[in-house]
């Protein structure tokens, strides 16, 4: 059962350490972090890592993302070399996930890591999910708060919508702000890649350690790379320019205003980032025949939202 709630964004003490209890004892705890609300489970129990899988309806060999307090947590469990310590210096706490080769002995279990020998690791930046992972003390697990394949949780109120009944406690940290899952990129032989853009850009880690490849072979190692996912019921339709009879449809930009939902009226892709599982959700939430949305360019996080919409839509193979 979960303690009495704080307002949302506060940090409670008694929450913090209930939250911790429960990921001790094994079970699981909704848990908000910048990016999206996160199902968290205790990433060495295996059995409860289990016990997350079944409660999102996740395959097990989609890999998860193992959430640590800090860089010197994040070398217990990884071999990071020289660029993964450049960009953990640059972006920690924050929105990026590390694919690193995982140490002899790996704290994390091998159910968690789909049994590859590399751990996929980030340090969060939300003030309830570090307050939660210093009490826990150790690393812990937190995929997107969803059934698998549907749109991840950006409030409190769809994250317990979607798996609240699987949670021994629930956090309520209030919306997320960035609202778009963690950039992820491989750190192992050869040159560094993109497993899944987020919200660090390309040309924010291309600055610090040179040109990125693309997933290729490492596209396993990462999160979210199935053909359909963060996939509402209603199938999606893109690049639309306005709705077809029986079409929801969200706009970006300056519109003529008769759309119910855009990403951002002002075209700022931040607050579209912010806003697209939400404005997905809502969408799905009026059983339209399809969703049409409006075209978000490609530049900077619109590679991130493009991403998400397009496996949504089911057009990446």
């Amino acid at each position: 059962m979960s303690p009495s709630p704080s307002p949302p964004g506060a940090i409670s003490l008694s929450e913090v350490d209930e939250a911790a209890a429960a990921l001790a004892a094994g079970r699981l705890v909704i848990l908000p972090t910048e990016t999206v609300y996160g199902l968290a489970a205790d990433a060495g129990n295996a059995a409860a890592v289990a016990r997350l899988y079944e409660a999102k309806g996740r395959p097990r060999f989609n890999p998860l993302i193992t959430h640590v307090a800090d860089i010197a947590a994040a070398g217990r469990i990884a071999e990071l070399g020289d660029r993964a310590q450049i960009l953990a210096q640059a972006f920690w706490p924050g929105a990026l996930t590390l694919v690193a080769p995982a140490r002899y002995r790996c704290a994390v279990a091998d159910l968690a890591r789909a049994g590859l020998d590399t751990v996929a690791v980030r340090v969060p930046s939300h003030p309830l999910a570090r307050a939660v992972l210093e009490a826990f003390g150790g690393p812990i697990v937190a995929p997107s708060a969803n059934r698998s394949g549907r749109p991840s949780p950006t409030t409190f109120a769809d994250a317990v919508s979607e798996t609240g009944e699987a949670a021994a406690v629930t956090l309520d940290g209030g919306p997320c702000r960035i609202g778009l899952e963690s950039t992820v990129i491989a750190l192992l032989d050869g040159p560094p890649r993109l497993l899944r853009p987020g919200a660090v850009t390309r040309d924010e880690m291309e600055a610090l350690i040179g040109p990125l490849a693309e997933a290729e072979a490492d596209a396993r190692r990462s999160p979210g790379r199935l053909t359909r996912h963060y996939a509402p019921a209603a199938p999606l339709r893109l690049d639309a320019t306005g709705a077809r009879p029986g079409e929801s449809f969200i706009g970006f930009g300056s519109t003529d205003g008769t759309e119910a939902l855009n990403l951002s009226p002002g075209g700022d892709l931040a607050e579209a980032a912010a806003r697209l599982f939400s404005c997905l959700r809502a969408a799905d939430a009026l059983a339209p025949d399809a969703i049409a949305v409006a075209r978000v360019p490609e530049t900077g996080l619109g590679e991130a939202i493009n991403d998400r919409l397009r496996r949504a839509a089911g057009l990446v193979g």
